[in-house]
């Protein structure tokens, strides 16, 4: 059996004790996921950390999966893609230099 961080029950799991500052409105927050998720204050704060980062890291993990995605699609209709990216940059050449100005 795992938990949902991928440790067994049995496994030993390293902490590090560390203090931080926090203002009274996100104690109070802390408390209140604690009570609702029904774990410690610690295990609550990991847990938000935890959830925070995946969500960080989504977005990336999305948008690169999108491209290969688009890619493949590309690759499977037969499109040589160097060949399209060759045409793009000789019409972007043929409309001349771009005024980047504001």
């Amino acid at each position: 059996m795992t938990t949902g961080y991928g440790h067994t029950p049995d496994m030993a799991t390293m902490t590090i004790k560390s203090t931080y500052s926090m203002d009274v409105e996100t104690v109070r927050a802390l408390e209140s996921l604690a009570r609702r998720w029904k774990v410690s204050k610690s295990e609550a704060l990991r847990r938000a950390i935890r959830g925070e980062a995946e969500r960080q890291a989504t977005p990336v993990a999305d948008a690169i999966a999108a491209l290969e995605e688009l890619q493949e699609s590309f690759r499977s209709r037969g499109v040589d893609l160097a060949e399209w990216e060759r045409e793009m940059l000789a019409e972007r050449r043929a409309w001349g230099p771009r005024d980047d100005s504001p």
